[in-house]
């Protein structure tokens, strides 16, 4: 994987050698800045990740929205929000969301389900708090409730000075502890004051209206022979796309023992990679897209080596294809030419204040794409989805890549077994027969100083569990 820029390395060393600080900036301005991209890693509590993923709930935790894990933490991304080094005031909201399971019932619920997802940071007067959105479920209740920004717990900023920062704003294992509403929203299995993981944080931040766009004739040109532009000009370009998560996980796992290498201009994002610099053809009023994009993946393992290059993104009736030249050394068969790899919806791809993008689209395999896996997938599996930007005004700017760090796993085997002849598999797509592996013993809860929770699921997310090899290589 690529590591960071030789300036951001000396920061990341430097902060390692550092209590908790905020990184300074000479002649800070007053006015309010932009956050644009940074990280949140946070365990939340590692004693109830080890009960849920113990002998006595028997569980499992899930990743969505591109979390990663970074040791025992989760790694939340993309930070958005605004920073004032005047006052110190901070506000810094993240993407992704975790999920426990655990206690499996007869019926194929579970009595412990519970999603934490979108954390925020909001500092403010020296204090600071944890916000994030809760779904959970009552112990014995059975009924779901959800809640959006919960204030779920305290951040102990004794000793830190907020003000007149710099870029990157850096907070490192800043105390938490559980807020009266968390403890509600955590189904009252935690009470109030209940420590948990302490959090840190890293946001790059920029001065408010540096990145003010504003449209042009070009990004509305509607191709219908009125003297507007038919196309339109891409001034900057990029496509994000991770592969599948659990074959990166298969390529650096105990299977394949391999690890991926980016070349060309490409960007690892930690859980995706970032192809930029997109050159063609695009049209605003009718959506299409044709682009070429730099850089290439290269995954190498165990009886593996397969490339991606030339990435090619074509939009056409609301319906993306991206395409790669793949040459796979490994078979030894030639390369293959622009093979489409996988389908993604496409339907409003029209510029906003000079920008078309899409975030996050769900991305099909094709039968290319399948035979290009080595049929390791059927066509029309879930791919990780396709996140696209297009620029067409000099003024805008491309979404800043989501910043899950060199250091960050997309994904890790939790801790604990569900049995103690269990041994830690590869992780699964498969949410029902990763819980199905192990049972509910008494249904009844320990005591473990925090509780169980529970929780509606969060979709799209994919379990992680600790299960019997079942003798498979499949990723």
């Amino acid at each position: 994987m690529l590591s960071f820029r030789p300036v951001r390395a000396f920061v990341v060393a430097l902060l390692m050698a550092l209590p908790v600080a905020l990184l300074p900036a000479a002649g800070a301005q007053a006015a309010d800045r932009t956050v644009q991209g940074g990280r949140l890693d946070w365990g939340i509590k590692s004693s109830f990740l080890g009960y849920v993923t113990g002998p006595i709930a028997q569980g499992s935790w899930a990743l969505g929205g591109g979390v990663a894990t970074v040791g025992s933490q989760f790694r939340f991304h993309s930070a958005t929000g605004s920073y004032d080094p005047d006052t110190g005031a901070l506000r810094a909201g993240f993407s992704g969301g975790v999920r426990f399971v655990g206690h499996l019932k007869a019926d194929g619920t579970h009595e412990l389900d519970l999603t934490i997802s979108r954390p925020t940071v909001r500092i403010s007067g020296g204090s600071g708090t944890l916000h994030a959105d809760m779904t959970s479920k009552p112990k014995g209740s059975g009924k779901v409730t959800s809640a959006s920004q919960v204030p779920l717990a305290t951040l102990d900023l004794s000793g830190i000075g907020m003000k007149g920062g710099g870029s990157p704003v850096v907070l490192t294992r800043v105390p938490a502890t559980l807020t009266a509403q968390g403890a509600t929203a955590f189904a009252g299995y935690y009470t109030a004051g209940t420590a948990l993981d302490p959090v840190s944080l890293s946001v790059d931040v920029k001065a408010a209206g540096a990145a003010t766009k504003s449209p042009t004739a070009s990004a509305t040109g509607s191709g219908d022979g009125d003297g507007e532009k038919s196309t339109d000009t891409i001034v900057d370009a990029a496509v994000d796309w991770g592969v599948r998560r659990t074959y990166r996980e298969y390529v650096t796992g105990p299977i394949a023992k391999g690890k991926w290498t980016l070349n060309g201009g490409a960007q690892d994002g930690g859980a995706l990679f970032r192809f930029p610099r997109g050159k063609g053809t695009y049209d605003a009023g009718k959506g299409t897209l044709d682009a070429a994009f730099a850089g290439s993946v290269r995954f190498t393992g165990a009886e593996l080596d397969l490339t991606l290059s030339k990435i090619v993104v074509q939009v056409k009736d609301g319906k993306g294809t991206l395409s790669a030249d793949v040459t796979d050394a490994a078979e030894g068969s030639p390369p293959r030419k622009a093979v489409p790899l996988v389908t993604f919806a496409a339907k409003d791809f029209t510029p906003k204040d000079g920008l078309a993008s899409l975030t996050e689209a769900p991305a099909t395999l094709t039968s290319p794409g399948a035979e290009t896996f080595g049929s390791l997938y059927a066509a029309g599996t879930a791919m990780d989805p396709v996140s696209l930007a297009v620029a067409v005004d000099k003024k805008a700017e491309l979404p800043a890549l989501p910043d899950l760090g060199s250091d960050a796993s997309p994904s890790a085997a939790p801790k604990g077994t569900a049995s103690a002849s269990a041994s830690t598999g590869t992780a699964t797509d498969d949410a029902s027969s990763s819980a199905s592996s192990s049972s509910t013993g008494s249904g009844t809860y320990a005591v473990i100083g925090a509780g169980a929770l529970v929780v509606a699921g969060l979709a799209g997310f994919t379990v992680v569990a600790a299960r019997k090899r079942r003798g498979t290589n499949t990723p």
